[in-house]
């Protein structure tokens, strides 16, 4: 009788709700994680502010230059590395878009961005920044010399202009392929009998921004032999915010003639395959959200694609903007891009 009794009595005591009811743990935070380009620079708070609010942790996955993150971001396809992609811009556009990596996303954010910006209609890679790659030159040394500033791509074969300008190789930079772009937009298919006049009038190439601003460029260290050098019409804000006192005004400015800068844009994308789908739409809403396309500009000195983000008074003041820049579809970039480069390669290089 008693065994009987003490089965009864564990067989209720398993059946109570509190012997059923799985222990509650408090859940921790998804993980999200986001491929980008080097350059790529979010204030600590903004991304905090996006993890608090939808209790995430987002990874950052730099990946080198915004080519050799798209090659990653393709080669890994079947794999991902990534569930958000950010940084490919419209020289590569095409080229992530036809080895669909991105799944569509039509951001409820999209209806504020300007039609302009909204380069793929099936919404795989949406908007976020744009900038536009110009001519610097330093106003100092144009000032002392008494020479007129260059207005024009054809201004720039002048022999008064001789050796005076620094470019980068469209092969190896992102900046450098830009203004090759724009030397296309402009001259059609004999943009080779242009960039031949440059090399006849000592244009100087090297691998990368970073060597064409900081080590050729005389505004920047002031010992540089060139005065003009390709770069970013936001890049005299930036020698502003960056001065450790304060100028009256910029040091540089942007060549702004017709066609002299392009313009880029830079998109994000959610990765195929991902298994935080729902997170990562959040986050592209972030990213075209006010918060963020506020950080952005003294971020990555680029300029926010929503036209509600107020500007900073560095922006308004020293960032400088062409009212008509040359542009290039997509893809007819995708088609063309590498004969274009092996093209400059063979002119300018040999």
């Amino acid at each position: 009788m008693k065994r009987i009794l003490l089965f009864v009595l564990l067989f209720l005591a398993a059946c109570s709700p509190a012997a059923t009811a799985a222990p509650t743990q408090a859940s921790g935070p998804e993980t999200l994680t986001v491929m980008t380009h080097d350059s790529f620079s979010v204030n600590e708070d903004v991304l905090k502010s996006f993890e608090e609010a939808n209790n995430a942790k987002v990874v950052l996955l730099q990946s080198g230059d915004a080519g050799a993150a798209l090659n990653k971001a393709i080669l890994t396809k079947d794999a991902p590395l990534a569930d958000v992609l950010y940084g490919t811009d419209n020289t590569f556009l095409s080229r992530a878009l036809q080895a669909d990596i991105f799944e569509s996303y039509p951001s409820p954010a999209l209806a504020e961005i300007p039609d302009a910006f909204k380069l793929d209609p099936s919404n795989r890679a949406l908007p976020v920044d744009y900038g536009d790659v110009c001519i610097n030159y330093d106003k100092a040394y144009f000032a002392d010399k008494n020479l007129a500033v260059p207005q024009s791509l054809e201004d720039l074969t002048k022999p008064e202009y001789k050796g005076l300008l620094v470019v980068e190789n469209p092969a190896t930079s992102s900046t450098g392929l830009a203004f090759l772009l724009a030397t296309v937009a402009h001259y059609g298919d004999s943009f080779t009998q242009y960039w031949r006049s440059l090399k006849d009038n000592g244009v100087v190439v090297v691998d990368g921004w970073e060597t064409a601003y900081y080590t050729n460029f005389s505004a920047s260290s002031g010992k540089g032999p060139q005065p003009m050098v390709v770069s970013y019409g936001t890049s005299p804000a930036a020698e502003v915010y960056y001065a450790e006192k304060k100028p009256d005004d910029a040091p540089t400015a942007s060549i702004l003639g017709p066609d002299t800068c392009f313009r880029q844009i830079e998109f994000v994308g959610i990765l195929q395959g991902t298994k935080h789908r729902a997170l990562a739409e959040k986050f592209v809403d972030f990213m075209l959200g006010k918060q963020f396309q506020e950080d952005v500009p003294l971020q990555m000195f680029v300029y926010p694609v929503n036209p509600n983000a107020a500007l900073p008074e560095e922006f308004t003041k020293y960032a400088q903007a062409p009212k008509q820049t040359a542009t290039l579809a997509p893809d007819v970039i995708a088609g063309k891009r590498d004969a274009w480069i092996e093209a400059w390669t063979k002119t300018v290089m040999k």
